[in-house]
């Protein structure tokens, strides 16, 4: 069984925060106080602490043609689940980042991915593999 990681990140408005890990990405709530709420993110736990400021120091780096920011964090969902997430998510409105698409065709790792923003400016990658084999493919 893989371990599930903690992961506590600051966000700006915790109601408006909050709302879009519930309803716009569908995790359970957990525990919660006036100033911060634990959420099941797809089986690891997610804290969004309240800090009350954006996180507007975006940086970036170049991935196959992308400007991918840095840092971000997400998940590794099976292809359907990232293709269901990843049509839900358009049809929500949800401005991307990197849109929705399939990287490194044809090479080692293979993936679709997509980079897209909480409300608070943290920034999120969905990514699946057709095989899970390669998730540390060189």
């Amino acid at each position: 069984m893989l371990a599930p990681f903690h992961l506590a990140i600051p966000v700006r408005d915790l109601d408006e925060t909050r709302s879009f890990y519930r309803d716009v990405l569908g995790c359970a709530e957990g525990r919660s106080s006036d100033l911060w709420v634990d959420f099941n993110f797809f089986g690891h736990q997610l804290v969004i602490h309240m800090s009350g400021e954006a996180n507007t120091n975006l940086e970036s780096n170049a991935v196959d043609g992308h400007d991918v920011p840095i840092p971000h964090f997400g998940i590794v969902l099976t292809w359907e689940d990232w293709t269901n997430l990843s049509e839900d998510l358009t049809n929500q409105g949800i401005e991307f980042i990197v849109e929705p698409y399939i990287r490194f065709i044809g090479l080692p790792g293979e993936q679709a991915t997509m980079f897209f923003l909480d409300p608070s400016g943290n920034a999120l990658e969905f990514k699946a593999f057709q095989d899970i084999d390669e998730l540390f493919a060189q």
